[in-house]
């Protein structure tokens, strides 16, 4: 599918990347303890899912694939984000957390705003 933002930080397929690596750095400074070790296990498998299914979407052959592989990419972003907000409560993160919880957001209105142009071309 047509990029025009290629090779720019605005770039979808680098801010996932840069979202997925930071989620899961942040990870690591989380303190593991029965608080947040459920947290953990399922905001890293929601975070990596973000990541594959852009890789996916991008190798997509077909428009529907596309949008299917981006539509679980919204699904596991919006998921993702709940699952900082759970942290955030808890008093983890600060500022990296934050920025996870606005970037997740930002990720999901640009997925959705690709997901409604692709439907708009394909009809």
């Amino acid at each position: 599918m047509n990029n025009k933002y290629s090779g720019t930080d605005k770039d979808i397929h680098t801010r996932i990347f840069k979202y997925v690596a930071g989620g899961l750095i942040f990870l690591r400074s989380v303190p593991k303890n029965a608080e947040t070790i459920s947290i953990i296990e399922q905001v890293s498998r929601s975070l990596t899912s973000i990541g594959a299914n852009d890789q996916e979407a991008d190798a997509a052959l077909t428009k529907k694939d596309f949008m299917s592989k981006y539509a679980i990419v919204i699904k596991e972003t919006q998921e993702t984000v709940y699952w900082w907000k759970i942290l955030k409560e808890l008093g983890h993160g600060g500022e990296k957390l934050n920025w996870l919880i606005d970037e997740g957001k930002e990720i999901f209105k640009i997925v959705s705003v690709i997901i409604k142009n692709t439907k708009t071309i394909a009809h």
